[in-house]
């Protein structure tokens, strides 16, 4: 799902970029495409509207975040996301803290939760704007309370939507993924990220 807001536009070349993230782990997925970038913080406000799904919420916040940064550097490129994990239609988010960790896996044990991670790219000079959704389906595990414990003592990802970390430890709490873009889940979409960039006019 995309929602492109673009104009054929002459676009110009060496516009800065800017990951409009504070996310580590954002940025490190960035920086494996090996194109200078800045990363701002865009200040938004996260709370659910009522009745709004995961996958509008993620879209939602993806694009504020984008268009936040943008403002304030109208000629950059910006790249914002935002990634909700959908238990049943019922968005979680980052735990913050370990009972809240507690509470999301259990919940999430033996259960198919889709992490909606929403990306958007946006050049206010160029009138370049898009916004795209990578939807990935990941089956948990019969997860036992000693289980939970054990992995979030070992990794503490209570800043990971859904208090899982793939890349890590957390793979070991799931039975499988599904999706056609494996770094969505880590928080980034790089192939999108990469087909969006390209359009706005930048280089890789």
């Amino acid at each position: 799902m995309s929602k492109d807001n673009s104009t054929p536009l002459t676009l110009q070349a060496d516009r800065p970029l800017i990951l409009g993230s504070t996310s580590r782990y954002r940025k490190e997925l960035l920086s494996r495409l090996r194109v200078p970038f800045t990363v701002a913080a865009p200040d938004v406000d996260e709370t659910p509207h009522p009745h709004e799904s995961p996958k509008d919420l993620a879209m939602r916040l993806s694009l504020a975040k984008a268009l936040a940064v943008a403002q304030k550097n109208p000629e950059a490129v910006v790249i914002g996301s935002d990634q909700v994990a959908d238990l049943d239609g019922t968005p979680l988010g980052k735990p913050g803290n370990h009972p809240n960790a507690v509470l999301q896996l259990q919940r999430m044990r033996g259960k198919t939760v889709i992490f909606q991670t929403a990306l958007s790219v946006v050049c206010l000079a160029s009138g370049y704007e898009r916004t795209d959704l990578a939807a990935v389906k990941v089956r948990f595990r019969e997860l036992t309370d000693e289980e939970i414990e054990t992995y979030l003592r070992a990794e503490e990802p209570y800043d990971c939507a859904g208090s899982a970390k793939s890349e890590g430890l957390g793979i070991a709490l799931l039975d499988a993924i599904d999706n056609d873009d494996p770094t969505a889940l880590v928080g980034l979409p790089l192939i999108r990220t990469c087909q969006m960039l390209r359009e706005a006019g930048v280089k890789l």
